[in-house]
């Protein structure tokens, strides 16, 4: 029974270790170049990921996971919790959101070696080291958190969106939304986000990328339109009508 127990903890361990071997790994040959995307992917100011309650850095492979997680998700912070962590805190993680796993390792040593060790006046010997999973969550996934976890983005710098683009965005009563870690316009929920400015290398780039992505609304609008009237003057040629939209039938 317990060589079972031993032979399941060694499997779990090496499980733990390739998932995370790999994670890295993939992550490096994925490599992301400037002119490819043009903003840098962490929102975050370089730093050490902690446990947001008990302000302790997480160390070892966590370090590579959790800094993995920050720029691939966009995250503006480092501060990391469990699922019980936040629900104790008065707060929950949002439903939908994914975790990030991580591996906590120790050594058990027996209640008889510690007695032993201290009446003998030196440190605990042998022991039997053990490791476990955990998932975290970015204080970011999370409501309801104390303000004093849970602190929202710095404001983006005065100067860096040119007052033209500003006022032009705002003039399509387009849903623009800023942060994150990509550009895109959801036509599902008909809105556009791309990340600060501060992102970007060059800001240029960031008025470059928030109209093309402006103008991918204008795009959708005048599909439509175009479906629109099809339907209205050629009601049985609904082959002939997706075909001028540019969208199959």
């Amino acid at each position: 029974m317990a060589s079972s127990r031993r032979t399941r903890s060694t499997t779990e361990r090496v499980n733990l270790y390739e998932q995370i071997t790999n994670r890295i790994i993939a992550e490096l040959e994925s490599g992301r170049v400037p002119w490819v995307q043009p903003w840098g992917s962490s929102r975050a100011a370089i730093g050490m990921p902690y446990n947001a309650v008990s302000n302790r850095r997480y160390s070892g492979l966590n370090i590579l996971t959790l800094w993995n997680a920050v720029v691939e998700r966009g995250f503006a912070g480092h501060a990391f919790l469990t699922f019980r962590q936040a629900i104790a805190l008065g707060g929950s993680v949002r439903k939908g959101e994914h975790g990030v796993g991580i591996i906590y390792t120790r050594r058990f040593i027996p209640g008889e070696e510690r007695r032993r060790a201290e009446n003998e006046g030196r440190e605990p010997s042998g022991g039997i080291p053990f490791l476990k999973s955990f998932t975290v969550f970015s204080v970011e996934q999370c409501d309801g958190l104390p303000a004093h976890i849970c602190e929202p983005p710095p404001p983006i710098p005065e100067g860096l969106i040119l007052p033209q683009a500003e006022a032009l965005i705002a003039a399509t009563g387009a849903d623009f939304r800023i942060g994150g870690a990509m550009a895109y316009y959801s036509p599902r929920h008909d809105y556009v986000q791309v990340p600060r400015p501060d992102d970007y290398f060059e800001p240029v780039n960031w008025h470059r990328t928030a109209l093309h992505e402006v103008c991918n609304i204008a795009s959708v609008l005048i599909s439509r339109t175009v479906d629109g009237l099809c339907a209205l003057l050629f009601p049985n040629h609904r082959t002939a009508c997706c075909a001028i939209s540019g969208r199959e039938s």
